[in-house]
């Protein structure tokens, strides 16, 4: 009867944990490039006072499927349609983000709304010559970013914005709503990944409708470990009052 308790309150610590991931998801419903967490359950096994226990651990799982892509028509604002990372450094620090809502900085660097340096082949994306409105000549200075993320300005090729792409979502790991990290960059590669869209961003990938309905289904099965624990217990403590009289 013991057991059944520890059971329900592995049971109860589990929901409550995805209630918190599903709250989570709702409260970046709006942030660009946000991927969802999903929870899901590992059973392990464990061997206590000599004998062997199960148990679920819940374990998070990054939702890594494709955002809708929404038009701006801002010619700094890139998305990637498919696989794919952009690569940005802040406090000399590298991440990996699907946010592309990017800007010109005061100095000319392509950054995110944080100020982290949108990374390319030969370093970051550095677009000075943006800063002025019209080029040598008295013309206007556009700036084209290919579908494979090469950078020009006035047909002049300037550098490349790396997409990197993780073979294993699950060598992920979260940093804050849009950023991620791999212990390992060399896990990291170029190839076969999405192609960049100038002129949009990543929506995030969450779905009210489902996050709400796991939210209600997590409820309910939490109420229901509740009051499976509040029998349990008053079965021990009748058994417990029963005993007392011998």
């Amino acid at each position: 009867m013991l057991d059944r308790i520890h059971m329900q309150m592995q049971a109860m610590q589990v929901l409550s944990r995805s209630q918190e991931v599903t709250a989570d998801n709702l409260a970046n419903i709006n942030t660009p490039g946000f991927k969802g967490n999903k929870v899901f359950y590992n059973l392990l096994k464990e061997t206590i006072n000599g004998k062997e226990v199960s148990k679920s651990v819940p374990m998070q799982h990054i939702n890594l499927d494709q955002g809708i892509l929404e038009p701006t028509g801002n010619q700094f604002d890139l998305a990637i349609n498919g696989d794919g990372f952009f690569m940005v450094e802040e406090d000399g620090e590298r991440f990996l983000t699907r946010d592309g809502r990017f800007h010109l900085s005061a100095d000319g660097n392509l950054v995110n709304s944080s100020g982290a340096q949108v990374q390319g082949d030969a370093g970051p994306i550095q677009l000075s010559e943006l800063l002025q409105t019209k080029d040598e000549h008295g013309g206007a200075i556009t700036l084209e970013i290919a579908k494979d993320g090469t950078v020009r300005v006035n047909d002049s090729v300037i550098d490349k914005i790396q997409v990197m792409k993780v073979e294993d979502p699950s060598d992920l790991t979260r940093k804050g709503n849009t950023y991620f990290t791999v212990e390992n960059e060399d896990l990291l590669s170029d190839e076969e990944t999405g192609t960049v869209m100038q002129g949009y961003f990543e929506k995030g990938n969450v779905q009210p409708l489902n996050e709400m309905v796991d939210m209600m289904r997590s409820s309910q099965m939490f109420e229901s470990q509740q009051r499976a624990m509040k029998t349990t217990d008053e079965m021990l403590s009748s058994v417990t009052t029963t005993l007392g009289r011998f």
